[in-house]
């Protein structure tokens, strides 16, 4: 099987870009997670879903053919075979992703999804990134992390992907989109961190969970944080 790595993260933290570039690195497979939420909230928009309402979600999700690449060098994410990777990284997908993920019967349906992909990776590795990671989805992976940063860090990352096509965040990404037409303001981020918080514990780690805090870091700092951590598992001293 795969060696398993496991990372937790708030929004902003960087969980997103940092996973797929220690993948690539490591020649691992890659799971957003976060990204199947969001192909099922703009699924949702599209048609017009309650987002509160999980048997209307749930029919949507089961509904879709949601598909999600793992190769980290090409992202791809699908619904009904169209490539929607370029647009789902704006703020108001971003808001649909956490109503549906804040329901527990389509979080029980995507685990079992994400569990499925994991144990099928066929590469020597694979990063799963997202929330409840760590504990829900992977809590047996051989390397499990929570990257996290300060509040005033992850909103200006944040701020910095949806206005800026240049930034090591959207660089890193394969279908980022460029800049949004969406505005994005501190009163979304936090919004969206307290829905979410009600869901799942993304700021404390779990027993047994290292802590990566990115706040002082360059992104490439981190990077290397994160491979030194799968490589000392791989091979202690």
């Amino acid at each position: 099987m795969s060696i398993v790595v496991a990372i937790d993260g708030p929004s902003g933290s960087g969980k997103s870009s940092v996973s797929l570039a220690v993948a690539a690195r490591l020649g691992f497979d890659y799971l957003d997670t976060g990204a199947v939420y969001r192909a099922l909230g703009w699924q949702c928009l599209e048609l017009d879903v309650d987002l509160d309402s999980s048997d209307a979600v749930l029919a949507a999700l089961r509904a879709a053919h949601l598909t999600i690449g793992t190769d980290p060098r090409h992202f791809s994410v699908s619904v009904n075979g169209r490539d929607i990777g370029d647009h789902i990284r704006v703020p108001r997908i971003a808001a649909a992703a956490s109503s549906v993920a804040a329901l527990p019967a389509i979080r029980s349906e995507l685990v079992q999804m994400f569990q499925a992909i994991i144990v099928k990776s066929e590469a020597p590795g694979i990063v799963v990134e997202g929330r409840d990671i760590t504990t829900v989805v992977a809590p047996d992976a051989a390397v499990r992390i929570l990257l996290t940063a300060s509040a005033e860090a992850r909103l200006g990352r944040r701020s910095a992907q949806f206005t800026d096509p240049g930034s090591a965040g959207t660089a890193a990404r394969r279908g980022a989109g460029g800049p949004s037409a969406d505005q994005f303001s501190a009163e979304e981020f936090h919004a969206r961190d307290a829905k979410d918080s009600r869901v799942v514990d993304f700021m404390a780690a779990a027993p047994g969970v290292s802590i990566v805090d990115s706040t002082g870091l360059l992104f490439e700092q981190t990077v290397e944080a994160v491979v030194d951590l799968v490589i000392a598992s791989v091979h202690p001293s």
